[in-house]
C-alpha cells in the first residue's frame, strides 16, 4: 500500500491443544525458524521468538496488509502440519484454539525481546497461567475463566 506508513509490535502467546507440554528442547529450534519463515513469508519480522514446552512466545513487527487473526491461523496450520509431517510427536500434534495478541510501543521493544529471549528463567518463577492472566489484567482484556487455556488433564 503507497503511502502507509505504521510501527506496530505484536506479542502473540499460545499453547499446544490442552496445553499439554509437547514443545520439546530437541526440536524447538527448527519449529523457531520455521514459524519465523512463515511470519517473514507474509511481510512481518520476527524480533523474538521462543517456547516452553506447554507455549510459545512471538514477538514480531507487523505490517498492516493481514490482519492478526489470519496471520496467526496460518502459522498454527502450518506448524501444526510441519510438526506432524515430522513425526516429532507420538500422536497429532494441534495448537489450542485461539492466541494472545498483545501491542507495544517502540519503547517497549527490547524490554519484550529480552523477556521472551528470558522464558526458561522466567517460568521457574511463574506458571504458564499465572503468566498468562497477569497479560490479560495488564492489557485490561476482559475475559471469561472458562475461555483461557484449558488445563491439562
Amino acid at each position: 500500500m503507497a503511502n502507509t506508513y505504521t510501527q506496530i509490535h505484536i506479542q502473540s502467546v499460545f499453547s499446544p491443544r490442552f496445553r499439554a507440554s509437547l514443545i520439546q528442547p530437541l526440536w524447538k529450534d527448527s519449529l523457531h525458524k520455521y514459524i519465523t519463515g512463515i511470519i517473514q513469508h507474509h511481510g512481518h519480522k520476527v524480533l523474538a521468538i521462543n517456547s516452553m514446552p506447554d507455549h510459545m512466545h512471538i514477538f514480531f513487527g507487523m505490517r498492516p496488509n493481514e490482519s492478526l487473526s489470519e496471520l496467526m491461523q496460518i502459522v498454527k496450520k502450518d506448524s501444526s502440519k510441519w510438526i506432524n509431517c515430522q513425526g516429532f510427536c507420538g500422536h497429532r500434534f494441534q495448537w489450542q484454539e485461539g492466541f494472545g495478541g498483545f501491542s507495544y510501543s517502540k519503547s517497549d521493544v527490547y524490554k519484550v525481546i529480552n523477556y521472551i529471549h528470558q522464558q526458561e528463567e522466567h517460568h521457574r518463577k511463574v506458571t504458564f497461567l499465572d503468566e498468562y492472566r497477569k497479560f490479560l489484567e495488564l492489557f485490561e482484556i476482559d475475559y471469561n475463566e472458562v475461555y483461557i487455556f484449558k488445563i491439562p488433564e
